[in-house]
């Protein structure tokens, strides 16, 4: 299991480095290349998102992205430092979860903060969203070409 970590300060044009190095190592880790786009919009939006709440609680400590390649999978954990008022565990909608997008993650959300949740999971199949009082966590999951069963 390969893993790379990356942390930035919560400014949006740090953002971009997130998504550039993001594609880079799924790419490598052989993510479907039809799919690094979709990788790109959701670690941008759940970077992004990341940002806002640090932004907005006043958090100088930096968005973390781990980057983990396993053996038939590719995850990219975004986790940021705002405590959660209550511990959430979920799953997105689309996996099978049933909670709304803006459900999945409460720090105070507002409309933008429930949006980008919701564009996430609509990007990604395997979202988990967990909260504490440590901060919060997105972790998104795509098969690698390990994984794709040939004929």
């Amino acid at each position: 299991m390969a893993t790379v970590e990356l942390r930035f300060s919560a400014q949006p044009e740090h953002v971009r480095t997130a998504r550039l190095v993001a594609a880079a190592v799924a790419r490598r880790a052989g993510v479907d290349e039809a799919v690094l786009d979709e990788v790109r919009l959701a670690v941008g939006e759940a970077c992004s998102r990341a940002v806002g709440l640090h932004r907005s609680h006043g958090i100088t400590a930096p968005v973390r992205v781990v980057l983990i390649e396993e053996e038939k999978t590719f995850s990219i954990e975004v986790g940021d430092e705002v405590p959660s008022t209550g511990s959430v565990a979920t799953e997105a909608p689309e996996a099978g979860g049933g909670a709304p997008a803006g459900d999945l993650y409460d720090h105070d959300a507002d409309g933008e903060d429930e949006m980008g949740l919701a564009v996430i999971s609509g990007l990604v199949d395997d979202v988990e969203v967990t909260s504490d009082d440590d901060g919060g966590v997105i972790r998104m999951t795509w098969p690698t070409a390990d994984a794709v069963a040939l004929p």
